[in-house]
């Protein structure tokens, strides 16, 4: 809804004297909500980290990364556009283990089962939106739909030229291996410190 409400707008500001634009992304890794903190905690209690479905695939990204797309969005990104980072992905059990490793290699997990609501995997742009997208190397860049309401004129013609992007989403990225999630999270300051005072 905020993302509808800021693209319309858009429409009505000067491009010249407000640039308006939405950015879009997974988890940020250690921020608030995310699971790893409360692992963390269920290790230090000895108590077995818990797990919805270990199938399950979540995007992963620092604050860092975070904040890069937010500037990119700055430097390239023109009013009404919706900006989304190619982050890769990784499954929950993956992301479990990474932190068991960094942690407690001991310490057990409990499989609890999705919760009410839960998604499987996490779509940042969908195959409507992919039909617009412009690949940017890194980012996807998904312009607003600015197109006259006058629908007639699209009822005998309509628009042939369709991009090749489908459905973007953590299960049609790249997927991290265990390494690859434990070098990921044991680069964030959060998990430096944390790992520092288990360490004591």
């Amino acid at each position: 809804m905020m993302e509808k409400v800021i693209v319309a707008k858009s429409r009505t500001v000067s491009p010249e004297r407000t640039k308006i634009c939405c950015t879009r992304y997974g988890n940020v890794l250690c921020s608030r909500g995310s699971v790893v903190p409360l692992w963390i905690d269920q290790i230090k209690a000895g108590k077995p980290l818990t797990i919805t479905e270990p199938e399950m695939t979540r995007f992963v990204m620092s604050l860092e990364e975070a904040v890069d797309l937010v500037l990119f969005a700055f430097e390239h990104g023109e009013s009404g556009d919706i900006l989304v980072q190619k982050a890769p992905a990784c499954t929950i059990a993956v992301l479990a283990q990474a932190v068991r490793e960094l942690f407690c290699p001991e310490a057990e997990t409990r499989v609890i089962g999705i919760r009410h609501g839960e998604k499987l995997y996490e779509t940042l742009l969908t195959n409507e939106e992919c039909a617009k997208a412009e690949d940017m190397g890194d980012f996807y860049r998904v312009p607003a739909d600015n197109r006259s309401l006058n629908y007639d004129q699209f009822f005998s013609e309509g628009d042939q030229h369709r991009s090749a992007l489908t459905e973007f989403n953590s299960n049609n990225t790249r997927i991290l291996n265990v390494e690859e999630t434990k070098a990921r999270i044991a680069a964030l300051s959060y998990i430096q410190d944390e790992l520092a005072a288990w360490e004591k």
